[in-house]
């Protein structure tokens, strides 16, 4: 799934309209449609208000590390293959819930 894509899903998830994204991102509805159907190429700032309009904080990871971050997402927080040599809790969330 396309980042686009993605935010279009959050977007009917949310029930919003392509207008009511357009009014709480700042932009017009017509930019908005373009942008969904692929018509336009946005600028990441203008990626980011859509995303933060949707209740979303993009995150950018290094290409190699997307598999295991992928795998982490899936997993709930619960798996996170650790490279060689580091010595970080297998699963950060087991961790944290310890902690309370």
């Amino acid at each position: 799934m396309s980042f686009m894509e993605t935010l279009v899903a959050a977007r009917k998830d949310a029930a919003m309209t392509q207008a009511e994204l357009a009014d709480r991102a700042g932009l017009s509805r017509m930019t908005v449609q373009k942008m969904e159907s692929g018509l336009l190429d946005p600028r990441m700032s203008t990626v980011l208000e859509m995303a933060r309009a949707l209740g979303l904080e993009p995150m950018l990871v290094p290409a190699s590390l997307r598999q295991e971050v992928e795998a982490f997402l899936r997993s709930g927080g619960k798996y996170l293959a650790q490279p060689s040599g580091v010595s970080a809790p297998p699963s950060i969330v087991e961790t944290l819930a310890l902690a309370r």
